[in-house]
C-alpha cells in the first residue's frame, strides 16, 4: 500500500506545483488558496458561456444548451436590475423544487449583484417564512406551490416572481419580465471578500441557521472540486478510460436539492463550469431516476447515501438500464459498509467516490474517488490541497494519528460568519477555524474518518457511544432497512441507547435484532430500547434523518 500511496503524493504535489493550473499560494497566516481560481462567483459562472451550443439542461419538457441558458439568465438579470430595481448587497430568495428556473434565478441574483438566499422547498411554510423574515429578502423567486405558502403573511416590502402560471397575489410573473424591452444587463463588479451567498442549514435540531459566504470562499471551493476531479483523472486511468471511450457528453442525474451544498456546488455550479450535462429530477423517485439514467444516458450519479441505497436495491439496477453510469457519488452523509459493499459488488470498475464537507465549508473538507476511494471505501479520503485540518480539542491541540476526536478546519472556503447570529459566530470560528461539530480521526495515510455528530454521541455512564456506528450495525440485518439511534434517559447511567427501526419483514424481534447486534457491538453500545415500524423514518431534503421528529414519535422525547 506504501508504494501507491507515494504515487498519489506525486501525482498531488505534480497538480500543485508552480506554473500548475492548481498551483497554491500562502498567505502571511499559512492560509492557502489557488492561484488561477476565479477571483469571485460572477466570475467563476462566466466560464459556462465557452459551452455554447452543447446541451446543458433537461428537465421533463424543457430544454437548453449552455448558450440558450445565458440568454433567459442574463435577460433576467436585466430585468432584475431595471424592472425590479434590486440592489448590490440586497437578498434575493429562491424557493422552488429543482428546476431550470431556480438554476436561472440564481445566476441572475449573482449576476446583478445581490446575494441569492436558496430556501428549503421541501419546508413547511413556518419554516419558508422563518428564512424569508431572517434574511430580510427584498425579493423572492417562487414557484406557485411556495407563493401559496407564504402571500399571505410575507413583509409588504418583500416582491414576488412567480414562475408558474400568472398569480396576482405575485407582483411580477416570470414570463413578462422575460419578455420585456430593456437594455442589456451590466455585470456587477464585486470585491472577493463581499458577501456571495446565504445558505441556510439543515436546522434538524433548531431553527436552521444561516450561513453567510463570500465571493472568494464560493470560487475557491469551485476550483477545489475541480482540483478533486484532475486528481482523480490522474490517478484512475483505468476508470476514466470506459467514460472516454464511451464518446458520451458527461450527463448527471441531479437528485439532490439545489439548496444544498452538494447540490449546489458540487453539482449544478461544477457542471456549469465544467460543460457536464445535467438531467433534472423534480423530486426524488427510484424508479424515475433509473428511467432517466437510461433514457438520457446518464453517466453520473451522485446522492445521498439513502438514495444511493434505494438505486443498488432496485431490480433494475444490474441490468442494461446502468450501462453507461460510470460514476457513482455519496454525499451529504456518511454510507454504511452495507452500501458501500453493494456498490463496489455492482460496479466494481466504477468512478465511485465520497466527501466530507458542510455548509460552514462550502462543502469543502475532503474527498477521494476512484482508486483512492476503492482502497479506502470507508474514509472520506485526504483534506483537499486548500483545507488545513486538525483533530483535537481546539486547534492547538492536534491527536495522534488514529486517535477520534473534535474535527476543526482552516480553509479560504470557509463561511464569514452566521447570519444575524454573533454569539453562534463566535463558538463556531476560531482564530480563523470552523469548529465542525463533527467526530472523526485521521490514519496514518493522512485519511479522514467521520465517526459521528458530536450532538449524536449518546454518553452510557461516561461512555461515548457513535449513533452512527449502532444505526450502520442494525443496518447490515436483512431485515432492517434503515435505523435511528439516539439518547433515552437512564435513571442510572444518566443516558442509555434508543433505536428505531424499519423492518421489512415480520420474523424479527427487539430482542433477535440486539442479539444479532451483539455479535457485532460491545455490550454497552447495544440498545435498551427498540421500536419498529414498517414506514420509511423522517429525513430532511439531503437525506438526514430526523431524530428530534423521530424520538417524539417513538420515544416520547
Amino acid at each position: 500500500m506504501s508504494d501507491i500511496i507515494q504515487q498519489w503524493r506525486s501525482s498531488w504535489h505534480q497538480l500543485l506545483s508552480p506554473g500548475s493550473p492548481f498551483e497554491l499560494r500562502s498567505g502571511e497566516q499559512g492560509e492557502k488558496e489557488f492561484t488561477q481560481a476565479p477571483a469571485d462567483l460572477i466570475e467563476a459562472i462566466q466560464a459556462g458561456r465557452r459551452h455554447g451550443q452543447m446541451p446543458f439542461l433537461l428537465w421533463q419538457d424543457q430544454s437548453y444548451t449552455f448558450e440558450e441558458f445565458f440568454q433567459v439568465a442574463d435577460q433576467l438579470t436585466a430585468a432584475l436590475q431595471q424592472v425590479v430595481k434590486v440592489q448590490a448587497g440586497q437578498r434575493v430568495a429562491i424557493a422552488m423544487r429543482n428546476r431550470p428556473e431556480w438554476m436561472i434565478a440564481f445566476v441572475a441574483a449573482v449576476q446583478a449583484g445581490a446575494i441569492p438566499v436558496p430556501l428549503n422547498s421541501w419546508g413547511t411554510e413556518e419554516e419558508l417564512l422563518y428564512a424569508l423574515n431572517d434574511a430580510q429578502a427584498s425579493v423572492l423567486v417562487c414557484d406557485l406551490q411556495r407563493l401559496n405558502s407564504v402571500a399571505a403573511r410575507a413583509s409588504a416590502e418583500l416582491k414576488t416572481i412567480v414562475v408558474d402560471a400568472a398569480d396576482p397575489r405575485a407582483d411580477y410573473h416570470w414570463e413578462s419580465l422575460l419578455k420585456a424591452a430593456l437594455r442589456p444587463m451590466q455585470l456587477a463588479a464585486v470585491n472577493p471578500d463581499d458577501p456571495a451567498l446565504l445558505l441556510y442549514t439543515s436546522g434538524t435540531s433548531s431553527r436552521a441557521k444561516g450561513v453567510l459566504s463570500s465571493h472568494r470562499a464560493v470560487a475557491q471551493a469551485l476550483y477545489s472540486l475541480e482540483f478533486q476531479g484532475a486528481f482523480a483523472f490522474m490517478t484512475s486511468p483505468a476508470r476514466i478510460k470506459p467514460i472516454l471511450d464511451s464518446g458520451l457528453q458527461p450527463t448527471a442525474l441531479l437528485a439532490f436539492p439545489l439548496f444544498h451544498v452538494s447540490g449546489l456546488h458540487s453539482q449544478f455550479l461544477n457542471a456549469l463550469r465544467s460543460g457536464r450535462r445535467m438531467v433534472v429530477l423534480y423530486k426524488w423517485d427510484v424508479d424515475q431516476a433509473l428511467n432517466y439514467i437510461e433514457e438520457e444516458r446518464c453517466t453520473q450519479f451522485n446522492g445521498a447515501p439513502v438514495m444511493l441505497q434505494q438505486l443498488l436495491n432496485h431490480p433494475r439496477f444490474n441490468t442494461g438500464a446502468t450501462d453507461t453510469l460510470f460514476s457513482l457519488g455519496i454525499g451529504g452523509g456518511a454510507a454504511s459498509r452495507a452500501i458501500l459493499e453493494k456498490l463496489l459488488e455492482l460496479k466494481p470498475m466504477a468512478m465511485a467516490g465520497s466527501g466530507y464537507g458542510m455548509t460552514e465549508s462550502n462543502g469543502i473538507g475532503a474527498a477521494h474517488s476512484g482508486e483512492q476511494f476503492i482502497r479506502f471505501p470507508s474514509s472520506a479520503g485526504w483534506p483537499l490541497p486548500l483545507v488545513d485540518m486538525v483533530v483535537g480539542e481546539s486547534p492547538d491541540q492536534h491527536m495522534a494519528p488514529n486517535e477520534a476526536g473534535p474535527i476543526w478546519i482552516r480553509s479560504p472556503a470557509v463561511m464569514q460568519r452566521y447570519w444575524n447570529r454573533p454569539e453562534e459566530t463566535a463558538e463556531t470560528l476560531v482564530d480563523g477555524w470552523l469548529y465542525t461539530g463533527d467526530i472523526g480521526y485521521l490514519d496514518n495515510d493522512g485519511m479522514v474518518y467521520i465517526t459521528d455528530r458530536i450532538k449524536d454521541i449518546v454518553i452510557r455512564g461516561g461512555e461515548n457511544i457513535s449513533a452512527l456506528e449502532v444505526e450502520h450495525c442494525a443496518g447490515e440485518h436483512p431485515e432492517v432497512a434503515e435505523a435511528a439511534v439516539f439518547a433515552v434517559p437512564d435513571e442510572q447511567l444518566g443516558e442509555a441507547v434508543g433505536m428505531v427501526a424499519r423492518i421489512t419483514g415480520s420474523g424479527i424481534s427487539p430482542e433477535q435484532l440486539r442479539e444479532y447486534m451483539g455479535k457485532r457491538l460491545a455490550a454497552y453500545k447495544l440498545p435498551t430500547s427498540i421500536w419498529f415500524t414498517t414506514k420509511a423514518l423522517p429525513r430532511n431534503a439531503t437525506g438526514k434523518l430526523q431524530k428530534r421528529e423521530i424520538k417524539t414519535q417513538f420515544a416520547n422525547l
